[in-house]
């Protein structure tokens, strides 16, 4: 049996670290996943997967992550329920974390400081052509 799951999309808010009483701890956050495809009106639709992570990982999520950050996910789905105050069964369906890739730098990290680098990037006209001459050519 198999039970892999993995995920790209966006924070859609910054991530809550939390402790258990035995002190280990948890961090939960909801990821923005895009559908494959445009509803009837051409909207992109998306889904918003509950994700958790534990221990080291949970604390370097909570240190790192932020809302709108593009992140990959890997890990495994689990159904639990619970009794609510109402006493009605409830049903919470989430993805257990094995794995948290930061697919992007943080947007205010790149916004406050620019790469040493930018000024010389040759691809920063995104897709417009390069003027090269001949005698840069190796060939």
């Amino acid at each position: 049996m198999l039970n892999r799951v993995i995920l790209i999309g966006r924070l859609t808010r910054d991530p809550e670290l939390k402790y258990t009483p035995a002190g280990v701890a948890v961090t939960q956050f909801t990821l923005a996943v895009d559908r494959p495809f445009t509803s009837g009106q051409g909207e992109r639709e998306a889904d918003f997967i509950p994700v958790v992570t534990w221990r080291k990982l949970a604390e370097t999520c909570a240190n790192y992550l932020r809302k709108g950050r593009l992140t990959a996910v890997e890990g495994r789905i689990q159904v639990r329920n619970y009794e609510g105050n109402d006493g009605q069964r409830r049903y919470v369906t989430e993805v257990i974390a094995d794995n948290v890739r930061f697919l992007e730098s943080s947007r205010q990290q790149s916004e406050q400081s620019p790469s040493p680098n930018a000024q010389n990037d040759p691809f920063k006209d995104e897709g417009q052509p390069i003027d090269i001459s001949d005698d840069s050519l190796p060939f």
